[in-house]
């Protein structure tokens, strides 16, 4: 059996590192994963280093585009190509209830745009048939939205990228800028709007690259996987989704949005409840 590779995004916190620690242990090759934090990433890989695991450190903020560009040479110079990607989320400092538009830039930068950036110079080297899987969690619901244009928007069933960051993420940010800003369009009178744009738009860039991709064969899947305590026992019991789509999933099974549970949610139920308010943001 040939030897694969795998590559994840924002691999020091501590569901990163539980990836990153599970792929070691079970993957057949070689894992890589990077951090925008050079002393977490070496400190990352010296800890797996001590218990016989090797993965490889990538250094990268992930809205770098020249970072990113050296992680694709990196995997075309060594592999050619690759075979599964998983994209976590950032650790963010939380803002305010009701955030500055420059804050809120941040977070969507951080937390959406970025994997434009990533399927930009990833993407080509993935191999036809390979896995994709974007971490996300309640808030990136649909549920989460009010606004009745931006659900029209982000249910069409040919919804493009332009589309997500037109009709959807700009015009948030516009209202910010312009003193429109509605908390009627969000659940819990719109308290972390800013949070929810960027899990809700990282969840339908999920079913936009799901068909843009399918031709070739690429899974991709949404997974929430609740992550309920910061330790490492914790960690590893809420990946178990993560690894199922992973190492046990058919190759049909692609864009769903999959629960901690492997219970697999219709993102599109706007009358349900999977706005997470009992969740706390760290």
């Amino acid at each position: 059996m040939s030897q694969k590779v795998a590559i994840i995004i924002n691999g020091t916190n501590i569901l990163g590192l539980a990836i990153v620690k599970a792929l070691s242990e079970k993957l057949n090759g070689t894992v890589y994963f990077t951090a925008s934090n050079e002393e977490e990433g070496l400190k990352a890989t010296e800890n797996l280093n001590n218990i016989g695991l090797y993965p490889k450190f990538l250094l990268a903020r992930i809205t770098d585009k020249p970072a990113l560009k050296e992680i694709a040479d990196t995997i075309q110079m060594n592999h050619g190509s690759f075979d599964i990607l998983i994209n976590n989320t950032e650790d963010l400092k939380q803002c305010e209830d009701f955030p500055t538009y420059e804050e809120a830039k941040n977070v969507i930068d951080l937390q959406y745009k970025s994997l434009l950036v990533v399927e930009q110079y990833l993407f080509p080297l993935l191999k036809d048939g390979g896995r994709v899987i974007n971490v996300t969690n309640a808030y990136g619901h649909l549920s989460n939205i009010k606004n009745d244009k931006w659900i029209k928007t982000l249910t069409a069933p040919d919804l493009t990228v332009e589309q997500i960051d037109n009709l959807f993420v700009d015009e948030y940010l516009r209202s910010l800028e312009n003193g429109k800003f509605n908390k009627k369009w969000f659940t819990d009178d719109g308290k972390i709007a800013e949070y929810k744009i960027s899990m809700v738009a990282r969840t339908a860039l999920t079913f936009v690259w799901h068909n843009k991709y399918k031709s070739r064969n690429i899974c991709v899947n949404a997974v929430y996987p609740r992550l309920l305590a910061s330790d490492m026992e914790s960690a590893e019991e809420s990946i178990k989704a993560i690894l199922y789509l992973i190492f046990e999933a058919s190759p049909k099974l692609t864009g769903t949005f999959m629960w901690h549970n492997k219970k697999l949610i219709d993102w599109y139920d706007t009358e349900s409840d999977y706005s997470c308010k009992d969740v706390t943001l760290e």
